[in-house]
């Protein structure tokens, strides 16, 4: 848990520097310290799902094929 807090500050650090950067607003850099993190969480979320589905679509789908070298000849 105390690499996860370190990485989310630095995250947040990093996202706030930027933001502060290209605008030279502290509500802008604070503001997308706070937002950036957050879309990125859903976006994984999310990813995590459509990833859990392809893989579980993926499994199906070998075991639907025949294995090597079990086919019966005609």
């Amino acid at each position: 848990m105390t690499k996860t807090f370190s990485f989310a500050c630095i995250h947040f650090s990093v996202a706030f520097t930027v933001g502060y950067l290209m605008t030279g607003s502290i509500a802008v850099g604070g503001a997308l310290a706070l937002v950036e993190p957050l879309c990125n969480t859903v976006a994984y979320h999310l990813h995590e799902r459509a990833w859990a589905a392809h893989e579980r679509r993926k499994a199906q789908a070998a075991k639907a094929e025949p294995a090597e070298g079990t086919a019966v000849p005609a």
